[in-house]
């Protein structure tokens, strides 16, 4: 079974509704904009980042017009300094490849080791768009749901102020 096809499952399993388009691969948010998938619902942007040292791994979720500050982002989780982590890395927690990072990969983290860190201007949003472990496809789910999607896994949930 397809990991996209997990997700989809995983998400009916546990009762959520969802927006489902096929598309051409994307990899950024610029190409996502050009074949007008942004035009179907908002859309977000995914980082996937590493602490100083390697041992804490945070999922960031913004806007898709946002700029992360990385100091901020920081402040507010309490955690040295941060970066983007490696190919190898997001392979290893999310089982995933560049250019599909989105927080429903938390159904590859077993240990729940990844933290996800969503703004808090994303609270109460009625439809948010994600990659569902295939960057062929984007799914549109409420903040709500997504946050049910990862509590379900056992992850850490961080709310912070862009």
């Amino acid at each position: 079974m397809s990991q996209k096809q997990q997700v989809l499952d995983h998400l009916a399993n546990l009762g959520i509704e969802y927006k489902f388009l096929e598309h051409a691969p994307v990899f950024t948010i610029e190409e996502m904009d050009q074949l007008g998938i942004s035009e179907h619902g908002p859309v977000c942007k995914n980082l996937f980042l590493r602490d100083n040292k390697g041992k804490r791994h945070f999922l960031v979720i913004i806007d898709k017009d946002q700029q992360a500050d990385m100091v901020r982002i920081r402040e507010q989780l309490g955690c040295t300094r941060l970066s983007f982590a490696s190919d190898e890395r997001l392979q290893k927690y999310l089982q995933l490849q560049k250019g599909a990072v989105t927080p429903l990969g938390v159904i590859n983290d077993i240990d729940a080791a990844v933290e996800i860190v969503l703004d808090r201007s994303l609270e109460g949003k009625a439809q948010l768009g994600f990659h569902p472990n295939d960057n062929t496809a984007t799914v549109w789910i409420s903040c709500a749901d997504l946050v049910k999607y990862i509590r379900t896994n056992g992850n850490t949930i961080h709310f912070i102020d862009m």
